[in-house]
C-alpha cells in the first residue's frame, strides 16, 4: 500500500483542504513545522476550465511546498477531465485530488462536492475521466455517505478504488451531519481493512494525541489534519514526535507563537499582495494563534480591528513587554 508520490515517512501527516484557510502561505509553514504533505484548497473544475485568473492563482504554489495535490470539484465528468488535464500541464503538482466530500450548500447544490455520493455512476465516470486526462496520481476525499440512509463508507471507497482511485481519504461523517457529532472512527478501520489503496484518515483531529490515537486505532497509512492546525502548526511536528516514540516536544511560548503568526503574515504579504485587504483577511489567523493565552480574548479584539500587518506586530510587543512591566 505504498502512496503514488514521494512521501518521507512511513506514517504521512496531511494538512488537509480547506477554503480560505489551506492557501500557499499556510501551507508553507505547516510544511516547516513537519506537514509532510499538504493540499491545495478546493477548486471550481469549470472555474478552471474556463481559465479564470483568479481561479488559476488559487493553484499556484511553491517548491518548497512539494510534495502538493491540488484538490478539484465538479459534478460534470468533462469538465472535471478537462480541469484536471490543464492543472497537470500549468501546474505540474504531485497529484490530482478530487473532491467529493465538501458539505457546503454552495458546492452540493450543483452535485459538487459530497452531492456526488447520491449518484455512484456519476462518482465512477468523474474518476475515470480524470485518470484517463492525466499522468498524474488521482486520489479521492470521501465522506461516509451522503446520509444516515445511504452511509456505506466501505461500499462507497470500494467503487473508488475500482475507478481508479489510487489514494482515498475518509472523513467519517454524512453531508448531513456536516462537522456535528463524533467522526466514526471505527468507519475508517474497516475501510482500511477493505482497500487494497492507502487510506487517510481524517476528522476530530485536533492535538497531537489525537493523530497517535487515530492511527492506532484504525491502523490508516496516514492522518489528515484539517481545524486542528488552525493557529497550530506544532501540532504536525509534536505528532511526529509522538508516532516516532519520542516524548512530545513543548507548546510554544507566547514568544513563539507571535514569531510564526508575523512570519505567516510575512509570508501572506509577499504572496498576496501588500494590501489592507490581505491584513483584514488574516485577522482570523491572529485570533487562532492567540487563542489560549492569557487575556486572549482582549488580544483578539485588539487584532480584529487591525488595518495592517505593523498594527499586528505593534500588538504582540505590547502584549510581551506589558506582562514584562506586570512581571516587575
Amino acid at each position: 500500500m505504498d502512496f503514488p508520490y514521494s512521501t518521507a515517512q512511513e506514517v504521512p501527516l496531511f494538512l488537509a483542504p480547506m477554503a480560505g484557510v489551506s492557501e500557499s502561505p499556510f501551507r508553507q509553514i505547516c510544511r516547516r513545522f513537519g506537514a509532510d504533505v499538504v493540499v491545495s484548497e478546493f477548486i471550481s473544475a469549470v472555474g478552471i476550465s474556463l481559465g479564470i485568473e483568479r481561479v488559476l492563482a488559487e493553484m499556484r504554489f511553491e517548491p518548497v511546498e512539494r510534495p502538493i495535490g491540488i484538490q478539484i470539484y465538479g459534478a460534470d465528468a468533462a469538465v472535471m477531465a478537462k480541469a484536471a488535464a490543464m492543472v497537470t500541464e500549468l501546474f505540474e503538482p504531485d497529484f490530482v485530488d478530487i473532491n467529493f466530500g465538501c458539505p457546503v450548500k454552495k458546492v452540493v447544490r450543483n452535485n459538487g462536492g459530497s452531492g456526488c455520493l447520491r449518484d455512484m455512476t456519476l462518482v465512477r465516470g468523474i474518476i475515470e475521466a480524470v485518470r484517463q486526462a492525466t499522468h498524474l496520481p488521482v486520489t479521492v476525499k470521501i465522506r461516509s455517505g451522503w446520509d444516515e440512509a445511504q452511509r456505506d463508507p466501505v461500499t462507497i471507497a470500494l467503487r473508488c478504488q475500482d475507478a481508479g482511485a489510487q489514494v482515498l481519504t475518509l472523513h467519517p461523517r454524512t453531508r448531513t451531519q456536516m462537522y456535528h457529532g463524533a467522526a466514526d472512527w471505527d468507519e475508517i478501520a474497516r475501510v482500511v481493512e477493505a482497500l487494497d489503496i492507502p487510506v487517510i484518515g481524517n476528522g476530530d483531529i485536533k492535538t497531537a494525541d489525537d493523530v497517535l490515537a487515530m492511527r492506532r486505532h484504525t491502523g490508516c497509512a496516514g492522518i489528515m489534519v484539517a481545524r486542528g492546525s488552525f493557529g497550530n502548526p506544532w501540532l504536525f511536528a509534536q505528532a511526529r514526535d509522538l508516532l516516532a516514540d519520542r516524548a512530545k516536544r513543548s507548546d510554544p511560548t507566547p514568544e513563539e507563537r507571535f514569531s510564526v503568526a508575523l512570519d505567516h503574515a510575512r509570508l501572506a504579504l509577499r504572496l498576496q499582495g501588500d494590501t489592507r485587504k490581505t491584513a483584514l483577511e488574516f485577522r482570523k489567523h491572529f485570533g487562532w494563534y492567540t487563542k489560549g493565552l492569557r487575556d486572549s480574548t482582549a488580544l483578539r479584539e485588539r487584532l480584529f480591528a487591525i488595518e495592517s500587518m505593523a498594527e499586528a506586530e505593534a500588538i504582540f510587543c505590547d502584549y510581551l513587554f506589558g506582562s514584562v512591566r506586570s512581571a516587575a
